[in-house]
């Protein structure tokens, strides 16, 4: 079955058009501070290590882990190999970090040694790769500040080529219990001799306890999948219960392997279209969209079935299922909109645009039905702005000192993001796409656990604003979810040139970024403000006010972790975790 396109479906009620600005707040941040008594090993890229997706995936990668499980509870691992645990219940009374497990083996004498990576699988079980290639599974046992357990291996293997751990979760599958983890490598690659010579790979593992009832609980691996791209993903993690998996990349990825096994790739043949007659036109100017709907002949006005609401559409005939139906583009004037049979056999429907000015680009989202139809003037409008791409100068510039642009000469970085930029759905039974979604305008943020029983969330760029998407697997009409927006977000974070991390609370009550050295910014959600304050240009009171924070570490050693919980923002360096505390409970 072929992987169906899905459009993102925004919830309008947690958008806010009349949003202005954040206000610089000058309050101060407590700020606290646990020095270490080891330092945080940053393992420093080799001269091998050269492609951006190199520093994407290794040179930027978060050392500090939050636990989801237990809250303000954060894991580090130092470099005597230690998996450091801390968690905070009094911010002045800060104890130190406390050692849980200790990778034994000697990481120095591997050539390729990556950072040591953690992911928390579940509330009693955890991931841990050391960096050289060999995949741990412990039994930590309740975590948390009470816990004073040492974490069990009941699982070390050695996988291969070393990697990091994306994503990990536990679950029960008939009777057994199972645990999937997803690993990242970057690999020299023979084929791509076009490129950085490199390639990206997403390898799926899924480890169960083989051992027979009432014997000693014996873990091996009963399934390795692979999957190759070209872009370290921004986001990829597995469902519940191990049935699929999600990925956000700039470049596809497709399954290669299966338990050492090539997958039969399909011939790339050109994709057959089934043509069919457009049910419904429509054309659109600056102020209103006029829709013509083909009905079967002879239907009257009692026949027809039409609602309309600012920002959904529904049109039909009684006794036939719905010839338009869904969420439109942008909202529109319900009273200034109208409909109309016209010649026994289409009905007319004119919408008035909410706002005018900006042209749509499609009438119901997700509705590939229609033909949009353009007016002589749009078309030459069009055409004149185009023109100067067929200039008869190859080089349109017409400063003829400068030499046009070699695109040979530009870097990985130097590209701009393709419109092939996507999420999408795998199958675990299948491993095929089943839904796509094109990201191309939307730029990806950051992640975030709100749920731990439920997939992480992803956060992408929608015009100004940021907006939080909940994955919903068990939800294939709506598998991502609008949750959360952080008004002016996407537009803010693009002018921090020196950001490094970025995440927001798990209640969405604030989001921060940081940079590579000492400041983080923290943008809080509107709150209603205690004195009488009035927008001079409007002329109106102001009812809530968005406070923006800036914090100032007194440190001069780089940002290497970073990570949020409700109450407290943590930040890690080579020496120090700070914990500041941004909400009182």
């Amino acid at each position: 079955m072929a992987a169906s396109n899905y459009s993102l479906k925004v919830n309008r009620e947690l958008l806010d058009p009349n949003f202005e600005s954040y206000r610089l707040s000058l309050d101060a941040i407590p700020t606290y501070n646990v020095e270490l008594d080891a330092a945080v090993e940053e393992v420093k890229l080799k001269d091998t290590q050269y492609t951006l997706e190199h520093m994407r995936a290794f040179g930027m990668y978060n050392y500090l882990h939050l636990d989801p499980w237990y809250e303000d509870s954060v894991l580090f691992v130092d470099c005597k190999g230690r998996v450091l645990s801390l968690t905070v219940t009094l911010d002045t009374a800060l104890g130190k970090p406390r050692e849980v497990y200790r990778i034994t083996a000697d990481s120095s004498q591997c050539e390729d040694r990556l950072c040591a990576s953690l992911s928390l699988t579940s509330a009693t079980w955890a991931a841990l790769s050391d960096g050289t290639g060999r995949l741990h599974l412990l039994r930590t046992g309740k975590r948390g500040d009470s816990s004073q357990n040492k974490w069990e291996p009941l699982f070390s293997e050695d996988m291969g080529e070393p990697f990091t751990i994306l994503h990990s979760i536990s679950h029960v599958q008939a009777g057994v219990h199972t645990m999937e983890v997803l690993l990242l490598r970057i690999q020299k690659d023979p084929q791509e001799t076009k490129g950085s010579g490199y390639s990206v790979s997403l390898e799926w593992i899924t480890v169960a306890n083989t051992a027979g009832h009432g014997q000693e609980k014996k873990y091996e691996t009963t399934k390795r999948r692979v999957l190759r791209g070209k872009s370290v993903p921004h986001y990829a993690a597995v469902e519940p219960q191990g049935k699929g998996l999600m990925v956000a990349s700039e470049k596809p990825f497709v399954f290669t392997h299966v338990d050492g096994r090539p997958v039969e790739l399909p011939d790339p043949e050109p994709m057959e279209v089934e043509k069919t007659d457009p049910i419904y036109f429509w054309q659109q100017t600056a102020e209103d969209i006029t829709v013509c709907v083909r009905m079967p002949e002879g239907v009257t006005k009692e026949e027809v079935q039409f609602r309309l609401t600012a920002d959904n559409i529904r049109l039909g005939v009684q006794g036939f299922p719905p010839l338009l139906e869904g969420q439109l583009y942008a909202s529109v004037d319900t009273e200034a909109s109208a409909w109309i049979i016209k010649n026994d056999k289409s009905l007319e429907v004119t919408l008035q645009k909410r706002s005018e000015g900006p042209m749509w680009s499609e009438l119901v989202m997700g509705d590939r039905r229609g033909e949009c139809v353009m007016s002589d003037e749009q078309a030459a409008l069009i055409h004149e702005r185009l023109t100067y791409l067929t200039a008869e100068d190859l080089n349109g510039n017409p400063d003829k000192d400068k030499p046009p642009c070699n695109s040979q000469e530009l870097e990985d970085c130097d590209g701009f993001p393709e419109d092939s930029f996507s999420l999408t759905h795998f199958d675990g039974e299948s491993l095929k796409p089943t839904q796509v979604v094109n990201l191309g305008s939307h730029q990806y943020l950051f992640t975030v656990d709100v749920n731990p029983c439920d997939m992480p969330c992803l956060c992408l760029r929608h015009d100004v604003d940021a907006l939080v998407w909940q994955p919903r697997p068990d939800q294939p009409s709506n598998m991502w979810e609008h949750i959360a927006t952080f008004n002016a977000l996407g537009y803010v974070q693009a002018s921090k040139r020196d950001k490094k991390f970025a995440t927001c609370a798990p209640n969405f009550s604030y989001a921060s970024l940081c940079e590579c050295l000492r400041r983080s910014f923290i943008y809080r959600q509107p709150s209603p403000v205690e004195t009488v304050l009035f927008n001079r240009k409007q002329g109106r009171q102001v009812g809530q006010v968005a406070k923006q924070q800036v914090a100032s570490l007194d440190s001069d050693k780089p940002i290497l972790g970073f990570r949020a919980t409700n109450e407290r923002l943590y930040i890690l360096t080579s020496s120090n975790l700070f914990v500041l505390k941004v909400n009182n409970n």
